[in-house]
């Protein structure tokens, strides 16, 4: 749609901080206010719409989009969304390695790059999970899951729907948790993520539609812990 708006603001609601187009508090797509926890997402909420030339374009705007989500969708919805995002521990990619058939460079990055994470999940929250080499699957103990489980309940809803944002793309419970808790910054985050990925594009070469894929993955998992980091400024 067109720009139809001069000016933007940041306005107190009593529920937080709004954002103006042209002294009105806008609205999430469900009609609720933009009401957000800090001063500092909402100056970047209000950014993302000053950027906007002639046409508003929302996947530019992922600060606005992720509050949306978060205040139309996840009050209502945070059961099956947190069902959800432990059913990524369950099957995390870091917890399957290259077997006997793969080259052992491979293996070495794997455990470079995801061994640490498992060391923190397991110093940060007590939490073991076990590895195997190849893609059959593994039942994780339930003991672990419902420790991440217990986690991911404690979270505010802000907080969760940064979580949610970085555990899709990532694919992996455990990469989108450091993300969100600061144990890893998104580049790093983006390396985990696409560890094997990466390991066949050095071997083989990118093609357009893989290339696609990785902007779309770097670009919100940037998003998601800038607006972890602006929830809790």
């Amino acid at each position: 749609m067109k720009r139809f708006y001069k000016e933007v603001g940041v306005c107190d609601l009593p529920e937080g901080y709004g954002v103006t187009l042209d002294g009105k508090p806008i609205k999430t797509p469900g009609r609720v206010n933009i009401a957000v926890p800090t001063r500092a997402l909402a100056e970047g909420i209000a950014d993302e719409w000053l950027a906007q030339e002639t046409e508003v374009k929302p996947p530019t705007m992922p600060l606005m989009q992720l509050s949306a989500t978060v205040i139309d969708h996840l009050p209502a919805n945070r059961a099956m969304v947190e069902a959800a995002l432990v059913r990524f521990a369950e099957t995390d990619m870091v917890c399957y390695r290259a077997d006997n058939t793969e080259p052992a460079e491979l293996l070495a990055l794997q455990e470079a790059l995801w061994d640490p994470l498992l060391a923190w999940l397991r110093d940060r929250h007590g939490v073991r999970l076990l590895t195997t080499a190849g893609i059959l699957p593994i039942t994780q103990p339930r003991a672990a899951i419902a420790t991440l489980a217990g986690v991911v309940a404690g979270m505010d809803i802000w907080r969760l729907g940064a979580f949610q944002a970085a555990a899709a793309p990532s694919t992996s419970f455990v990469i989108a948790l450091a993300l969100v808790e600061g144990r890893i910054d998104a580049d790093q985050a983006f390396a985990a993520a696409e560890l094997d990925a990466g390991f066949e594009i050095d071997r083989w070469g990118e093609d357009a539609l893989a290339t696609a894929r990785r902007v779309s993955v770097a670009f919100d998992l940037t998003a998601a812990r800038r607006f972890r980091d602006l929830a809790e400024a």
